[in-house]
């Protein structure tokens, strides 16, 4: 087993490497922290030594290693996103390859760099897979030893995978050395890299309860299927109710409901993440000092809407009534003054008479007696009045 970690003391980062072999020789030791080594640009590496600008401390673990038999290894590399990758490969014969072929590809098909007697992507040969292109680089200087490591710059989450170093026209047989790279992704916002990456948020407050403020956010189309939290301002994720989630189109649309009470800021986030593309987004939401007080706020508020009601529906039954009234008092005066006004004329016995006909037809105004009319004749009972 060998463990080694790169410190990068200016950028306060590290680089983990670390693999098992199953014939390894000191050879290979002295191959894999010289690698290390040039990858900095630092000579004569030291382990447990402070340098300036790049520390290595390389932590050894030789086991059952022993025997001239060379053979492959699997290494696994890991590195944060953005940081440049050493993927080591060394002939444990310390080999010349400066006329040698090799080839690295990533899972088997992208071609990542080929080396041919001096000739490489780098210097004019073309076929090198267009993610690595100007990425990528070896050590000419180490060629005589046999390391056919290579760095790749400025890492993303796309580079992990399985990294392969060929050695197809080595003698006396050919050797092919297996090698895991592992980005260890940042979560932040990657809306305009995946166009599955959940899209801005949506929060708002819900309704006041006596247990206090509901809150609910969305998400409006995301794949892969987001994971949504509520956090209070300090980070601190909340409890809230299970997630309503549907799917529509192969995008997913996710509402989360919580319940908050008074806090030090009144401030709440919603986040979603994905950490399938290291997509994270999230929206902040302020909560009004009065909705969260106390509880004497909720019953407060239902009184006074509870007795508001109860006013206005009061009024309106009172409405009503005085309504009916008003229609009947009418309607009773009008008929008394029709019977008064027919014995005083003689009106309503000879129903063949043209002169009776056209004053019943006539408008309410023409007509003595009508109540919605003005009467010629003044009324004599103020009962009549409507």
């Amino acid at each position: 087993m060998v463990v080694c970690i790169v410190l990068n003391i200016r950028s306060s980062t590290a680089s983990v490497y670390f693999g098992t072999f199953k014939h390894l020789t000191v050879t290979d030791l002295v191959s894999l922290t010289a690698t290390l080594a040039l990858a900095a640009n630092v000579s004569n590496m030291v382990c447990l030594r402070t340098l300036e600008s790049l520390a290595f401390i390389c932590l050894l673990f030789w086991i059952g290693a022993s025997g001239n038999n060379q053979g492959t290894g699997d290494v696994t590399v890991k590195v944060k996103e953005g940081d440049d990758a050493i993927l080591p490969c060394s002939l444990s014969t310390r080999e010349n390859i400066v006329q040698k072929l090799y080839d690295w590809r990533k899972d088997g098909q992208k071609e990542v760099f080929l080396y041919d007697g001096g000739l490489h992507y780098n210097n004019g040969r073309t076929g090198q897979d267009q993610q690595f292109r100007g990425r990528v680089s070896h050590f000419p200087d180490q060629l005589q030893f046999g390391n056919a490591s290579i760095v790749i710059r400025n890492t993303t989450m796309t580079d992990s995978g399985n990294y392969t170093c060929d050695f197809p026209r080595l003698q006396p047989k050919r050797l092919i050395f297996h090698i895991e790279l592992i980005v260890d992704v940042m979560l932040r916002d990657r809306s305009e890299q995946f166009p599955g990456a959940a899209p801005a948020l949506w929060t708002k407050i819900l309704k006041v309860t006596e247990d206090g403020v509901v809150l609910q956010c969305e998400v409006r189309g995301a794949s892969p299927k987001p994971d949504v939290k509520w956090q209070d301002g300090d980070g601190n994720v909340l409890r809230a109710e299970e997630p309503q989630v549907s799917e529509r189109g192969g995008l997913y649309y996710v509402s989360l409901l919580t319940t908050v009470t008074k806090t030090s800021t009144n401030l709440f986030h919603c986040v979603s993440t994905q950490k399938d593309i290291g997509h994270r987004t999230k929206e902040e939401i302020y909560v009004p000092e009065k909705l969260l007080e106390d509880k004497s706020y909720y019953g407060a508020s239902m009184f006074i809407g509870g007795w508001f009601t109860g006013v206005v529906s009061l009024a309106a039954v009172q409405a009503v009534l005085v309504a009916i009234y008003i229609r009947k008092r009418c309607n009773k005066a009008s008929g008394r003054l029709r019977k008064r006004w027919g014995k005083d004329s003689g009106l309503g016995t000879n129903p063949d008479d043209p002169v009776e006909e056209s004053l019943h037809e006539g408008s309410g105004q023409d007509r003595n007696g009508v109540c919605n009319g003005e009467s010629v004749k003044p009324l004599q009972d103020p009962e009549d009045v409507c």
